[in-house]
């Protein structure tokens, strides 16, 4: 569970575009200044997402996008904030993920080799397996950070889950991190045996930039023709370069991820501005989709990167490729991994266990598989 997401570009732009419409304003007179009222305003986060908030602030973090990179890294994450509450509400942990068994090991990565956590639920296996990637911007968090999201996902789906590390930003900008999820996936596969795991049931899975790493990672085992994954689950992703989309502007000031987080994201994991027009971070101008696995998509109404989520899902769907989206009202960006404090997240954490569950029973599932009940709709 846990990130933090990009800045610097904030003041400049913000300035530019205040230059740019200050003309037609003087032209058109004080009627056509109320242009930010189509835009609808932020969404409260529910109690539960807002005690989260509030102790993540009590604990001192800033926010992301204010300091550099190294002081943001060892600041109080979502995660630590999630313990926080539990703490203070007497909230135990939920037995069936406690009982997860864990162990550390490193695998090949495009470059050398990186740190990876195995994951393994209660039974005899060989399980299915889930290769998952967390999140963090491409430049913060690592697999301790998401050690909650990569548990749960094991409990739930009755799974292996390979939690793997990768290079970040701004030491190693875009493609390492994308390379190296694409090796470590391909060697998941290979050594599925040695994991416990059965490669014929294998799914990948990721939060934000980690979520942009799982479709890639689908789009790259297609295109190379080798195994391809039974199903992709994207959590928020980051699928798109535009920061000017309706939930960009619902939620510029949004916590834990701001518009000005993800600008910051961008200078630091980014070789350039203009790479983020690259079709691996611009997911959603791709119009080669076909021949995907299934996808679930799931995204948060309080989240920058809401708008891009749902037009990937939908353009996943248009190219015929069975999905599944859900926006989950009242929560915000890195809600997936605090099931045990935010009802929200525990009822997104069940519709992506039943759905990998389902896809690993079919195997290579063909068809839409049962969506799961509905939350709150967002606003």
């Amino acid at each position: 569970m846990s990130n933090r997401i990009l800045r610097s570009l904030g003041a400049a732009t913000a300035l530019a575009g205040l230059l740019a419409l200050a003309p037609a304003a003087l032209a058109k007179g004080p009627a056509a200044a109320p242009a930010a009222s189509a835009t609808a305003p932020m969404a409260q986060p529910t109690p539960e997402m807002r005690a989260v908030l509030d102790e993540l602030q009590a604990l001192g973090a800033k926010p992301l996008g204010t300091l550099p990179v190294a002081e943001t890294r060892a600041q109080p994450t979502p995660a630590d904030a999630v313990a926080a509450v539990m703490r203070k509400k007497g909230v135990v942990p939920d037995p069936t993920a406690d009982a997860v068994r864990t162990r550390d090991i490193t695998v090949p990565d495009a470059a050398g080799e990186v740190k990876a956590r195995v994951y393994t639920p209660e039974g005899e296996g060989p399980f299915p397996l889930v290769v998952y990637y967390h999140g963090g911007g491409w430049v913060i968090a690592d697999i301790d950070t998401y050690d909650a999201s990569a548990r749960a996902l094991s409990a739930g789906a009755k799974a292996v889950v390979l939690s793997v590390e990768y290079r970040h930003g701004p030491e190693n900008k875009f493609p390492a991190a994308h390379e190296d999820a694409f090796a470590a996936y391909e060697w998941a596969v290979e050594n599925s045996g040695t994991l416990n795991a059965d490669a014929d049931r294998v799914a990948v899975a990721g939060e934000s930039a980690g979520g942009n790493l799982t479709a890639n990672v689908a789009l790259m085992a297609r295109d190379a023709k080798i195994k391809q994954p039974v199903h992709q689950l994207l959590v928020y992703p980051i699928a798109g370069k535009d920061m000017d989309t309706p939930s960009y502007r619902q939620n510029a000031e949004a916590a834990p991820l701001s518009k000005k987080a993800m600008e910051w994201f961008a200078q630091n994991a980014l070789p350039s501005m203009e790479s983020i027009a690259d079709q691996r971070i611009d997911l959603v101008a791709r119009t080669d989709l076909s021949g995907l696995p299934p996808a679930t998509v799931i995204n948060a109404e309080i989240d920058p990167l809401r708008s891009e989520g749902e037009t990937y899902a939908a353009n996943l769907r248009k190219a015929g490729i069975p999905v599944e989206q859900m926006t989950y009202g009242g929560v915000t960006h890195e809600f997936f991994g605090m099931g045990t404090v935010v009802p929200e997240a525990k009822a997104a954490m069940t519709m992506a266990t039943d759905r990998l569950a389902t896809a690993f029973a079919a195997g290579v599932p063909e068809g839409t598989m049962p969506a799961t009940p509905a939350p709150r709709p967002a606003n």
